[in-house]
């Protein structure tokens, strides 16, 4: 997209028409200490050439690795079609619209997101998406503490990825929102039920099931949701999308299913692009789309009998009710949910179950493989989706760095997030990954562990 900028004197034109000197005074509600003015981080100024060589330079130093890794961004084969359709002009340069007339094309697109993202997770409603996971786990706590007023406690399990759990801490933490961790098992890598139970009292608004969790294991979802419930909590579940090709739906956990999905839309075809930028999903029951975040499109007919597409509800009020608004995080992702929704159309339920099914068989496949090895061994004995958690005889960081040197991205390293996993690796293969790959692997990590 072009780069057109403002000459001095249209700045200068621009300032005079609403009486002010110098851009700086547009920012003068700042506090000085908040400022900094020196930024030795900053490169002088460049030429556009000067850039075009530094960009190339830094793009011929990447390195291709083979991936074992995932810890919630993984890399799954993306159809060719999906970003040579999502880079069209047409959506390439769109933004969800405020006005329900703006984009007709847009709004189809949102409306058949939307029902996809339903079907996938067996809810009523989802919305037209978040910003990213870690984010839309926040909403989705403050979203039930709204719907069940008085109660302002929520239980967070340890085996919820780190990130999605310090993101929503930050968020809800001034908010008179207590998150109350929950342990897991030494054994089974899943949420230890009598912490569970002890903690699920009367002032519990929700409970947090992930599934699988940030260990790949598969949580015991139908018993933790019926607990939740017959307590009077919430069930907020943070899934990954494509798992559900060939998991239950939250929607049919226990007897009456989850209240609240979330998760991070990544594995539906958004690559991995050192981090990003990703795209959070939201999905709820019928009962609770009035606290839901975001925006819903709707389908209806004109005067003419003409079928079209509008603006249903819009929770994001913070343009105008600020401090009181339903959500002041409820960004929309709308290139990366078109690429999504071009993605679950060309792979169906069926190209979506085999992708997950292949995960899975890989990564059964390697642990039987690196598990050969003297020194290796599985952490937790709990069935997984397509990651586990391995410990190694090998001090982590000198392992990781000397595979990275054999070009081979092995998982991430556990023990800064919890101090139990020493000399734990956790370790993911998707589809992706070939016979040939996971041989190097274990060849490799055989000649240094030994």
């Amino acid at each position: 997209m072009p780069f057109i900028p403002h000459t001095e004197e249209e700045t200068r034109q621009m300032l005079e028409a609403i009486g002010v000197k110098h851009i700086d005074q547009l920012f003068d509600e700042i506090p000085d200490e908040l400022i900094n003015e020196k930024l030795d981080y900053v490169p002088p100024a460049m030429g556009e050439a000067a850039i075009r060589q530094l960009a190339k330079k830094q793009a011929a130093s990447d390195r291709s690795y083979i991936n074992f890794i995932g810890a919630g961004a993984y890399e799954h084969h993306i159809p060719a079609a999906v970003w040579q359709v999502a880079t069209r002009g047409e959506f390439y340069s769109a933004y969800t619209p405020y006005q329900a007339e703006a984009s007709q094309g847009t709004l189809q697109l949102l409306y058949e997101y939307q029902t996809m993202m339903a079907s996938l997770t067996g809810m009523d409603v989802s919305n037209a998406s978040l910003y990213e996971g870690a984010s839309a786990l926040a909403e989705a706590v403050l979203m039930a503490v709204r719907a069940q007023r008085k109660k302002q406690r929520i239980l967070m399990p340890e085996t919820v990825h780190p990130a999605y759990r310090e993101t929503t801490e930050t968020i809800v933490k001034n908010q008179g929102i207590t998150l109350s961790p929950i342990a897991y098992s030494a054994e089974s890598g899943c949420i230890d039920l009598n912490s569970f139970t002890d903690e699920l009292t009367e002032d519990v608004a929700a409970v947090v099931i992930p599934q699988p969790n940030y260990f790949g294991a598969l949580e015991d979802v139908d018993g933790l949701v019926d607990l939740a419930h017959k307590n009077g909590c919430l069930v907020i579940a943070v899934v990954n999308p494509l798992s559900l090709a060939v998991l239950k739906a939250p929607g049919d956990w226990g007897e009456t299913g989850a209240d609240i999905v979330v998760g991070e839309g990544q594995p539906l075809g958004i690559p991995l692009s050192s981090g990003g930028p990703y795209f959070g999903f939201m999905c709820c029951s019928q009962k609770l789309v009035r606290q839901m975040p975001g925006r819903l499109i709707g389908r209806t007919v004109d005067a003419d009998g003409k079928q079209g597409f509008t603006l249903t509800l819009q929770a994001r009020e913070q343009h105008i009710r600020r401090s009181k608004a339903t959500s002041n995080i409820c960004t929309n992702q709308g290139l990366m949910v078109t690429a999504a929704t071009l993605y679950m159309s060309l792979m169906g339920p069926a190209g979506m179950a085999q992708a997950a099914q292949a995960s899975h068989t890989n990564t059964r496949k390697l642990i039987e493989k690196l598990t050969a090895i003297d020194g290796v061994e599985i952490k937790f004995n709990s069935a997984i989706f397509h990651e586990c958690v391995l410990r190694i005889d090998a001090p982590m960081d000198d392992l990781l760095r000397a595979m990275a040197a054999q070009g081979i991205i092995a998982g991430k390293a556990l023990a800064a997030d919890f101090s139990d996993l020493q000399n734990c690796l956790l370790v993911c293969a998707t589809e992706l990954r070939t016979e040939e790959e996971m041989d190097e692997y274990v060849l490799q990590l055989e000649r240094i562990v030994s």
